[in-house]
């Protein structure tokens, strides 16, 4: 008659993932000798020597591949409860047949996700390589507020791997009616085009901004400047000159309304720019067209005349 074991989730722990928290992880190296250089460098590198325990070293376990659905239900199993049976039938002559049914609790976790209940395992022996299987655990009073201490970990021999084996299902309607879901899924483009049925007006594009519009309508209504004659603009900056000692270019262009071009021509004849502080990038007279009065030019040159002390070239 075959062989029947029950599969049970965690007695100790409410589920797998509280379990995977203590047990941080199983793992399966293989057992070689060492070499002395190997020992060497080993001893040399910065490690917490910790003790291992090997009572359980002489026993043999499975390593056992599960598909990536079985492995999601019994994660969100919780604990202490049958996730499956495993069947070996044994016969004269023939290998023996391994097969995993999948409990009722197991299927029932996610209804509206159905997966195969029968699976064969196809079963391997390890040659050439002896493989272990090792865990961690760390205390309960570690495992709150703190991060363990590495010292306060404990190293267990869990076994030694003597077969491997692989699950598989059944090409059943059910496993079949699976990988069509899954297929229809993995078509499906990450990005799809929906819709809109009403008009965006958030980033609607526009031909020119606002602001843009105004700055053109202000230009538009000042007119072109067009180039008086000379003597009248000589006239002009003669004028504003007689009121203050020192202008920059843009207050000179207000009050002679004349192209900063044609103005900057007329002002080299007849006046220097100023090149440090502290009236520094403005026009004053020459000296040959200067009259100002003592007083005056005492009271010029303590101020700027309101005018602003930067230039636009």
């Amino acid at each position: 008659s075959p062989f029947v074991y029950k599969l049970f989730a965690p007695r100790t722990h409410s589920n797998l993932q509280q379990f995977r928290r203590e047990f941080s992880g199983l793992y399966v190296i293989p057992l070689q000798k060492m070499s002395k250089e190997n020992t060497d460098t080993a001893a040399a590198a910065a490690r917490v020597d910790k003790e291992l325990d090997l009572s359980n070293a002489g026993r043999g376990v499975w390593l056992v591949k599960v598909p990536k659905y079985i492995a999601n239900k019994w994660e969100k199993a919780p604990g202490n409860i049958e996730v499956g049976k495993l069947k070996i039938s044994k016969q004269v002559g023939q290998k023996a047949q391994v097969s995993l049914t999948l409990s009722d609790a197991v299927i029932n976790i996610d209804p509206a996700e159905e997966i195969p209940r029968d699976h064969r395992l196809d079963v391997s022996v390890v040659t050439k390589q002896t493989l272990g299987v090792f865990a961690h655990s760390v205390p309960a009073s570690g495992a709150g507020s703190a991060d363990p201490t590495p010292e306060s970990e404990k190293l267990f021999m869990e076994g030694r791997i003597v077969q491997k084996l692989e699950c598989r299902p059944y090409a059943d309607n059910c496993y079949m009616k699976m990988k069509l879901e899954s297929i229809r899924k993995a078509s499906q483009p990450a990005r799809q085009l929906k819709s809109l049925e009403k008009i965006v007006q958030t980033f609607k594009p526009v031909s020119d901004h606002k602001h843009n519009i105004e700055e053109k309508e202000r230009k538009k209504a000042e007119g072109k400047k067009s180039r008086d004659d000379k003597n009248a603009v000589l006239d002009m900056l003669f004028n504003a000159f007689e009121k203050h000692q020192y202008y920059n270019i843009k207050d000179l262009v207000k009050i002679t309304r004349q192209p900063i071009s044609y103005l900057k021509e007329i002002l080299k004849e007849v006046c220097d720019y100023n090149m440090k502080n502290p009236h520094k990038n403005m026009w004053e007279l020459k000296k040959e067209y200067r009259h100002y009065k003592e007083d005056d030019k005492k009271d010029e040159d303590g101020k700027e005349g309101g005018m602003s002390d930067s230039d636009s070239d």
